[in-house]
């Protein structure tokens, strides 16, 4: 579900798709045929977050950042991963329960490793693979990152992969692109003397 904090409303591409149960709130845009699965949080309420086109984001995954957050196109985030880095680049992908850390930057045709940690203010250089805890970069070989760029060209196609699954799931009507509004009695009082702080 889309919700609106402080004037700023999520911005979402037609193409895109929103499963049910995720949450994507405040200075949010997200770009074509890109999806979001249930559980996810994009919380832009702190600084802008910007989503290219033909990024996956898994179930469960976090998306935060105190200084902004940009992630170019053809990316695969999977299940549960958190990102709370700078920018991610093109063609990356961001294995299950994997960690980025504040300021970090990830450039392109990476490959970040199931459960791997990218330490803050660290900078991934493109074509590298990162394994372990704290997560050691290694030029990745040519073949993996060309079945990496081949499994995301395909996912990236109208009837494979994310998005083909993501248009059976429109198709048969679950999605949620509606912008939340709260029922009358719903929300509690405000603190005396509470006031929004500038950001």
């Amino acid at each position: 579900m889309l919700f609106t904090i402080e004037g700023k409303t999520p911005r979402i591409a037609p193409t895109a798709w929103i499963g049910p149960g995720s949450f994507v709130i405040g200075d949010v845009v997200i770009g074509e045929r890109s999806t979001v699965w249930p559980g996810a949080v994009i919380r832009g309420d702190f600084a802008p977050i910007r989503i290219g086109d033909d990024v996956h984001i898994e179930d469960n995954v976090v998306l935060h950042s105190g200084g902004g957050l940009t992630l170019g196109n053809n990316i695969t985030i999977g299940h549960s991963v958190v990102v709370h880095g700078k920018s991610i680049g093109n063609w990356v992908l961001l294995g299950n329960n994997c960690t980025v850390l504040d300021d970090s930057v990830i450039e392109d045709s990476c490959i970040i490793g199931a459960n791997a940690l990218v330490s803050p203010r660290e900078t991934i250089p493109t074509g590298s693979i990162v394994l372990g805890v704290p997560g050691v970069a290694t030029p990745a070989r040519p073949d993996q990152l060309e079945r990496r760029r081949s499994a995301q060209q395909s996912g990236a196609a109208w009837m494979s992969g994310y998005y083909g699954n993501a248009m059976r799931y429109r198709a048969a009507g679950i999605e949620e692109r509606q912008v939340w509004t709260p029922a009358s009695g719903a929300v509690g009082d405000l603190p005396p003397g509470w006031a929004p702080q500038p950001r």
